[in-house]
């Protein structure tokens, strides 16, 4: 079984060879990152991209739209768009939390369609605010609609239930045999986002989130099947700041880069 590592283009402020030079050197396999539509702007990313060796995960995150028919459009619009690039696969924050489960069925069966016509496959993340916010929510989606498969980020379920899932047991396990793709963010009850994972006193939020990792390795591993993991701790305002300086109190990229080590002397 093979795990292979990725780095959020999110938060990053160099330009982007520079970055990419530095996600080769420290031992990712490639960038996960949404692309814009400027054509000279996006052959630019892929072009560095191709430089250094490193893969695409195409992210899909612009789920706003209230209507529906609009919010539709424009996730499909999206997706071909990102298609184009010939990704490894494209990972969405499909949905929004206040659609019902029809209107959310709806973009996933559009999400299946595409698929089905193209070849690349999607994968559907477990964030706040979207159709999969909640454990319990999500569970009843993967019962109706056992296609869906999962990027995981458990970090937004600890927040949204303000607790370490203790109590989620039956939906966390489904949603582990569902997962191909991992988000490596710590959450904590109180937020989605640990300060620093390096942090003595979050040993607990670290340890429950390995524990469901392990799981999900477990499972591959049983499975002979390919996982990717994306170290996706971010910038400001999920990095936290002091007040009034709004500087921030750790380092994203050294956060990242240590949470793929720690994930690969595991594994």
């Amino acid at each position: 079984m093979a795990i292979k590592f990725y780095a959020p283009a999110w938060g990053n402020t160099l330009p982007f060879d520079r970055f990419c030079q530095n996600v080769k050197a420290a031992g990712y396999d490639g960038v996960e990152m949404a692309l814009p539509f400027e054509v000279d702007e996006k052959n630019t990313i892929l072009d560095s991209l191709a430089k250094h060796g490193l893969e695409f995960i195409g992210q899909y995150w612009q789920s706003h739209e209230t209507d529906l028919d609009e919010h539709a459009a424009n996730y499909e619009k999206y997706l071909r768009h990102l298609i184009e690039a010939r990704p490894l696969f494209i990972n969405c924050q499909t949905g929004k939390d206040f659609f019902t489960f029809e209107q959310n069925q709806r973009l996933f069966e559009l999400a299946d369609r595409i698929t089905a016509e193209t070849g690349v496959r999607i994968t559907h993340e477990t964030h706040r605010g979207k159709a999969l916010f909640a454990a319990h929510i999500t569970q009843n989606y993967l019962q109706k609609l056992p296609g869906i498969r999962l990027a995981l980020d458990i970090s937004h379920w600890c927040n949204v239930h303000e607790s370490l899932l203790e109590n989620q047991s039956e939906a966390v396990q489904l949603a582990i045999q569902h997962t191909d793709h991992i988000h490596s963010r710590v959450g904590h009850p109180e937020g989605p986002q640990v300060n620093d994972p390096r942090a003595p006193e979050w040993a607990d939020a670290l340890d429950a989130h390995l524990n469901w990792w392990d799981q999900v390795v477990a499972t591959h591993r049983e499975n002979k099947t390919a996982l990717t993991v994306t170290t996706e701790f971010g910038p400001a305002p999920y990095l936290p700041t002091l007040a009034y300086t709004q500087m921030p109190i750790a380092n994203q990229w050294e956060i990242n880069v240590f949470m793929m080590n720690l994930l690969k002397e595991r594994y």
